[in-house]
């Protein structure tokens, strides 16, 4: 059996493959810009539909009994570990990333299963206290219709860490892929489930435009959002969901910094700090974007970082070995460039890198920033290494604490003092002796400030408190007696 049959071609799944209001479009591979396939747009119309029957779908499917939800789940795993090639040719052609990174998406999205399938049987609440003659129960239950908004650079993790629990947890979900990836971050998961034996109806695929995109928010029927992008998108379904008193679990951009403490080991701390800033290009929210090195490490640093960059490969990652292929489109490599130009105008110093090969950027390595360069300020999502220096540990702090984003932060060197700069960090992830990218499907997954409204992903708590709703149950042995 193949996932990629001619099925889904040219089509999207709403109960069933069907053919689109919108038409088609053709999934582009960045690294050479051929055509990898053909997949079917959503319209509002083809939500609304898909939200309709998913409401119906999902009373049936939230009565199942525990053990079946699970089955389907673990089942979904397995197949994830069984078709895990087939997918991860799809992911390194589709994204541009890495085989190595594909292998680490099909590999988190078998354990996101294997996971969620323990959640049917989790316990599902508390029994309470109560001065009356009865029984008091605060017990979860499925929040309904759950729409999954997934971005395109970990197309298959970022869709399927929201899409497993809340199916597990008697949810049914509209998922709307980004298009540029709608394939390995759509159309897998759609496949990978109607081979574990999904009931119809309960998982619909929706690739489109930003109406689609409202389209999924706005529906009646879908009471709880998931979504993974750009802070300025996720404003927009935060004020949104407000307005319509629905729940937002958003997952935004990040600026995250580095520290590296005095002492560090230099030669590890740059392997790390190359990995941080260069992984996928740079296009991962947990990115190291700033790097604030000690001034008695930092002109060794920035050389041997420098030296780095300019060994790691660039190309093509379905031809060959690399470390870094395409960026996701010409856009967002223009915007890179440009954000790397300006930095150099407004004093950066260009160690590294700081051009295009084609469809792809050099890892590139900035030093000597000012606090107020557009590098060291904005979340560049692309093979940047900002390097700052400095003094003292609260300078450090301070630095480090001084932006808008708060999601993931690294400290490198001892871990005395590493733990106590984390107890002053603002940070959903703080990570000591590692770089800032981590993930792991048991884990709680979240940021502050603008990188988020915190942990709504990974680890039983944080799934069942995203996707269920609480509710007060008591229980008399009999009719109690009133006053009237």
């Amino acid at each position: 059996m193949t996932l990629f049959d001619g099925r889904w071609s040219g089509k999207i799944f709403v109960d069933g493959w069907r053919e689109s209001r919108g038409g088609t479009a053709d999934a582009i591979e960045p690294a050479t810009g051929g055509t990898l396939g053909v997949f079917g747009v959503a319209t509002a119309d083809d939500v609304r539909e898909a939200a309709t029957i998913a409401a119906r779908a999902q009373r049936e499917w939230a009565a199942r009994k525990p053990e079946e939800r699970a089955a389907v789940l673990r089942r979904a795993g397995m197949l994830w570990e069984e078709h895990a090639a087939e997918v991860e040719s799809w992911i390194v052609r589709e994204s541009g990333a890495i085989p190595p990174k594909a292998g680490l998406e099909t590999h988190i999205a078998a354990n996101e299963c294997y996971e969620a399938a323990a959640l049917p049987t989790h316990p599902g609440g508390d029994v309470l206290a109560t001065n009356e003659e009865r029984w008091s129960f605060a017990r979860r239950r499925p929040a309904g219709v759950v729409s999954v908004i997934a971005p395109f650079n970990f197309p298959l993790i970022l869709s399927i860490r929201a899409v497993a629990p809340a199916l597990a947890l008697g949810n049914a979900v509209l998922l709307k892929p980004d298009p540029r990836t709608a394939v390995s971050g759509g159309v897998s998961l759609v496949r990978i489930f109607e081979e574990a034996g999904l009931p119809s109806g309960l998982l619909s695929l929706l690739p489109g435009d930003a109406a689609v995109g409202a389209a999924v928010v706005e529906a009646p029927e879908v009471r709880v959002i998931a979504f993974t992008g750009s802070t300025r998108a996720g404003r927009v379904i935060g004020e949104t969901a407000g307005r319509l008193l629905k729940r937002a679990h958003l997952e935004l951009g990040g600026n995250n910094a580095m520290i590296v403490l005095p002492g560090a080991d230099l030669e590890k701390a740059v392997s790390a700090a190359a990995f941080g800033s260069f992984m996928h290009q740079g296009q991962i929210c947990m990115t190291t974007g700033r790097h604030l090195v000690h001034e008695s490490l930092y002109d060794d640093y920035v050389t041997a970082l420098a030296a780095k960059a300019a060994h790691l490969p660039v190309g093509d990652p379905a031809s060959g070995p690399v470390a870094l292929g395409p960026i996701i489109d010409g856009a967002q490599l223009s915007r890179i460039d440009g954000i790397v130009q300006d930095a150099v105008r407004s004093g950066a110093r260009l160690a590294a890198g700081g051009v295009a090969e084609g469809p792809c950027y050099r890892p590139t390595v900035l030093a000597d920033l000012k606090t107020e360069n557009p590098a060291w300020t904005q979340e560049i999502f692309g093979p940047v290494a900002p390097v700052m220096r400095y003094a003292t540990l609260d300078e450090a702090v301070e630095l480090a604490n001084a932006s808008e984003y708060g999601l993931s932060v690294a400290i490198l060197g001892d871990v005395g003092t590493a733990m106590r700069v984390a107890d002053r960090i603002e940070s959903g992830k703080v990570h000591i002796n590692e770089q800032t990218v981590g993930d792991e499907a048991n884990a709680p997954f979240g940021g502050v400030k603008d990188s988020g409204n915190g942990a709504r992903a990974g680890g039983a708590a944080a799934n069942i408190e995203a996707f269920t709703e609480t509710q007060w149950l008591t229980v008399r042995p009999e009719i109690a007696p009133y006053p009237f």
